[in-house]
């Protein structure tokens, strides 16, 4: 098999992957994603005991045991583009031989779970309320770089295409399913479609001096539904991270607090306490 280039995976001399700076041993098969590095150790602060802790720029990375089982939980920072570094370089820790630089002929599949904030799109979703998300719409075009386009085209997003009469100059819309298996562990939180935005202004229809291009933005992502399927809620890494999960074979799903209502105008009154019921709820599934 032919070995992958020293440009194409970039180890340090400690044979580490380059941006997370972890090696195989320590990282676990279930992981927990946040984009905060300071909610990292909110979640640690529950296990019994840590046996790594490991910082470089924005991924902060603790990992330990909860309940007996071994769980990691990892910091991402913002936007997709750092979920495409997150999922890439996890995959290789477990599934590319650092020695021959080849990859392994069986391959390892994660459970990676991101537990995010994000701010509801209907009316009917509670303000401190917790929402997984079947499904990535993804506004950000990360889908598009990789030869895995049967994975990103399908009726749904198509759908999408023409109900919100998409700019033709913007990244067609591509919507990925969660994990079923982490679906069905987590089947009694309530659910919907997420929008993924490249951003957090104009991505997501907010107006400071600069106005937005696509007008209307909430109404045309509020009203569309495809065979009961709904979008719930805007935020800002999900369809990434549900694209290269499907795509690298990893169980992947995000679960967000809902911190606000764009369509009511209500805001959380206390969101650190919502995330950290959040951290528990979860915590106690896995």
């Amino acid at each position: 098999m032919k070995a992958i280039k020293d440009t194409e995976l970039i180890l340090t001399n400690e044979r580490k992957v380059y941006h997370l700076n972890l090696s195989k041993e320590e990282i676990a098969d279930t992981i927990i994603i946040v984009g905060d590095q300071s909610r990292v150790k909110k979640v640690s602060n529950h296990f019994d005991k840590i046996d790594f802790i490991i910082e470089n720029r924005e991924f902060v990375t603790h990992t330990g045991e909860y309940n007996g089982k071994r769980i990691s939980v990892l910091s991402t920072g913002i936007g997709t583009d750092n979920i495409d570094i997150v999922l890439n370089e996890l995959d290789a820790l477990v599934n590319i031989d650092f020695e021959t630089r080849t990859i392994n002929p069986e391959k390892k599949s994660l459970n990676i779970i991101r537990l995010g904030t994000s701010g509801a799109l209907q009316k009917d979703v509670k303000v401190d309320s917790f929402l997984m998300a079947t499904h990535g719409l993804g506004f950000d075009g990360l889908a598009h770089f990789y030869k895995t386009e049967s994975i990103s085209k399908n009726k749904m997003s198509e759908e999408f295409i023409k109900h919100s009469n998409w700019p033709k100059n913007l990244a067609n819309p591509y919507i990925i399913s969660a994990s079923e298996e982490l679906l069905a562990k987590f089947s009694d939180f309530n659910s919907g479609i997420t929008a993924t935005a490249p951003g957090f202004y104009a991505p997501q229809g907010r107006e400071l001096r600069l106005k937005p291009a696509i007008e209307n933005l909430h109404e045309k992502i509020n009203t569309f539904n495809f065979e009961g399927n709904r979008i719930t809620n805007f935020e800002m890494e999900t369809s990434a991270l549900y694209f290269l999960g499907k795509s690298l074979g990893h169980n992947t799903l995000t679960i967000c607090a809902i911190i606000g209502n764009r369509i009511t105008r209500k805001h959380s009154k206390n969101y650190k306490q919502t995330v950290e019921n959040l951290i528990l709820a979860v915590l106690k599934k896995i």
